[in-house]
């Protein structure tokens, strides 16, 4: 950019050779601190799973690693019960499109869902339509981590997934392929490839 601004005449210095980030070369300065939930807080939240539906959208959360924004836009017809999976039609980046396995745990969960009412959408709001994400935050999630007293964020339910699945012992290559995670080298993005029995092995550890 600054290249560009001194060919243009629109400045006479390139300031960014001043800018030392060598500080910043092990972290991110920005970036937000996941605190994921622990045994005893989800042990809290099948607790109170029969106390408000969106209780069970956390432990789904937590037991796929999808985004938030993911389940909310998920809708039925993407949804395959009897083989216990769903697909994300459309992510950020292309390792986020796939099919993400269903934890034998939070079956009926996902059953109970289905069956709630006629929208098109898996999850959806009280009156039966379509989430927006600052809609369910305030008006939902901020409720459910009330009622159990916990102070997490939506996307904690994706680290604590991950952090249970590496716990486990699951590969990272394939707790990749079950979050979404974009892969790293030739091998891994070409020769590597699980099918769903093998991502449900994994999921049905945690």
């Amino acid at each position: 950019m600054y290249k560009f601004a001194l060919a243009n005449d629109l400045c006479s210095k390139n300031y960014s050779q001043t800018v030392d980030i060598s500080q910043y070369s092990d972290r991110n300065p920005d970036a937000i601190e996941r605190k994921p939930f622990s045994k005893d807080e989800i042990e809290v939240l099948w607790s109170k799973v029969d106390a408000s539906e969106y209780v069970a959208v956390v432990l789904m959360l937590i037991y796929s690693g999808c985004r938030i924004s993911e389940l909310l836009d998920l809708k039925k017809e993407n949804v395959n019960l009897s083989e216990r999976w769903f697909d994300i039609t459309a992510a950020k980046t292309k390792a986020g499109i796939r099919k993400v396995p269903i934890a034998e745990k939070v079956m009926p969960l996902f059953r109970m869902w289905n069956q709630k009412n006629g929208c098109e959408y898996l999850i959806s709001t009280h009156d039966g339509n379509h989430f927006e994400y600052r809609n369910f935050y305030d008006s939902y999630w901020q409720p459910v981590m009330e009622l159990t007293e916990m102070l997490h964020k939506p996307h904690d339910t994706r680290h604590t997934c991950i952090s249970m699945l590496a716990e486990a012992g699951v590969y990272e290559r394939i707790i990749k392929r079950i979050v979404g995670h974009k892969g790293h080298g030739v091998t891994e993005a070409v020769y590597t490839h699980y099918d769903i029995n093998q991502l449900l092995n994994a999921i049905d550890l945690i």
